[in-house]
Formats: structure tokens, sequence, C-alpha cells
């Protein structure tokens, strides 16, 4: 079968200091088969979490994880090629001096002709309006236009499936509009996690996750109100602005594909 499944999958750390591993997911069964998925819930949830299981960023510790039939755990090169990840902070990725090279790294491997290379990075840097910062270091760039060119890189070579963990959260309202367009135009698959109500709202379906566990799975509309009476008073209506904490599950991270 085709598309991504997660078969029970549990994922448990090593904490320090706790005698016992902490469980970030607990048992979840799931077959994501829609073109654009969404993922809500608290910070420290298992968002992230779930996210990264979907390339083999993190291995179940029980159950499995298949993408076009290959599994995470024994054939994570070949779900890479398939997956394309972005992540919150995209200095996490972002590995090169200048966002030309970066995207240009990031095609390496498909396109061999160097010409040819430097011209589909340009192209994918210009679809963010970011070609006038081509040179630039990445250090001088925003964070917003960081996170721009890392979903660049990414794009670049076109991956099947497109995971973004938080995608808006360092843009501004102009690229969140950007970031919604460039979404609803993609003939990939995407599965994101986000804060952003409005952007979920956009979605096909959405999974809504409480304590590491699937509390709910369903249409956008129904996700978020379930979202909603679960948080109570405390989530404020979509669209209005709210200061985004850092995750607090403590994940490894992957920068590239395995050469």
């Amino acid at each position: 079968m085709s598309g991504i499944i997660l078969d029970g999958v549990t994922v448990r750390v090593d904490v320090d200091g706790r005698p016992e591993p902490k469980t970030l997911l607990q048992d979840v069964s799931l077959e994501l088969t829609e073109q654009r998925i969404g993922v809500i819930g608290a910070n420290g949830s298992g968002k992230s979490t779930l996210l990264r299981l979907l390339n083999g960023l993190v291995l179940p510790s029980t159950g499995t994880v298949t993408v076009d039939g290959y599994t995470t755990a024994g054939a994570v090169r070949d779900v890479r090629r398939r997956v394309g990840f972005v992540f919150t902070d995209p200095l996490s990725q972002l590995v090169m001096p200048s966002g030309r090279e970066d995207v240009e790294l990031s095609l390496r491997r498909s396109v061999r002709n160097p010409r040819e290379r430097r011209n589909r990075a340009e192209a994918a840097l210009d679809r963010f309006g970011l070609l006038p910062l081509a040179d630039q270091s990445i250090y001088e760039l925003s964070g917003g236009e960081r996170q721009l060119l890392a979903l660049a890189a990414v794009l670049a070579v076109d991956p099947d499936i497109l995971v973004l963990d938080e995608p808006s959260t360092l843009l501004d309202l102009r690229n969140r509009e950007l970031l919604r367009r460039t979404l609803r135009g993609l003939s990939q698959q995407v599965i994101l996690s986000t804060h952003d109500l409005d952007l979920a709202l956009d979605l096909d379906r959405v999974l809504v996750i409480d304590s590491g566990t699937v509390a709910f799975d369903g249409a956008a509309a129904d996700a978020v109100a379930h979202y909603r009476a679960l948080c109570g008073a405390a989530l404020p209506f979509p669209g209005r602005e709210t200061r985004r904490e850092a995750d607090r599950e403590k994940l490894p991270d992957t920068l590239r594909e395995p050469q």
C-alpha cells in the first residue's frame, strides 16, 4: 500500500535523572493519505515527534512507520528520498555559508551538471523572492528569510511528500500568505504541524495531539473546535498572534539525507 502508515507506534526516550523512559507518543496508528494534513496541539504534546517519525529522524520504540512500502527502521535512505523535512528552526538544516550554496548542496545528488544545478537553485530561490539575497550569509538573513530558504532547499529536490514542523512560526503576515499560497499549489502531499489555526483550517485533515496520543482525527474545522474545547479559554481565537515557546521534546536533529 502506498502512502504513510503508522502501525502501533510508541516512542520512548531516556531522560537524565528519571528511572524510567519518558513516553513521547503512545500506540499511534494512522494512514496518512490526504493531500494536506495538519497536526495541532500544545507545546510538548508530541507533534514534532510524530512528524520526525515520518522520515526516520526518530525511530519507533515499538511499532512500524512505512512510507510507500519502505520502513523507516529498515530503509531510511529510501524513505528520506521520498520525504522532505523542514525544521522549525532553519539553522538546524542550513549548513552552507549562503542561500545559493545551500540550495545547490540539496541538489548535488540529483543534478550532476553544475550549470543546471545553479539554474535550479536560482529558480528555487526566486520562487520565494530570495534571489537578491542568494549570496548573503545565512546569518545576515532574518528568521523568516531563513525559514523560506530552508523550504526552498527542500522543494528544490522535488520530494514526493513534504513535512513541515511549524513552518509559519518565524514568518510575518506577508510571508505567511506566501507560504499558504505555495502549499496550496504543490502537487506533493503536505503534512505540517502548526499553532496557526487559520492555516490549520485551510487543510484537508487535522490531527489533534494531546499528551502523546491522537485526541482527534478529522475535518479541519472539527479538529480546531476540539482543540479549543480541549484547551478551554487559554487558547486564543484563530488569527490572533501568540508567542511561541520552544518545544520541550528532546529529539535528535538530522541535517541532510544520508550520502
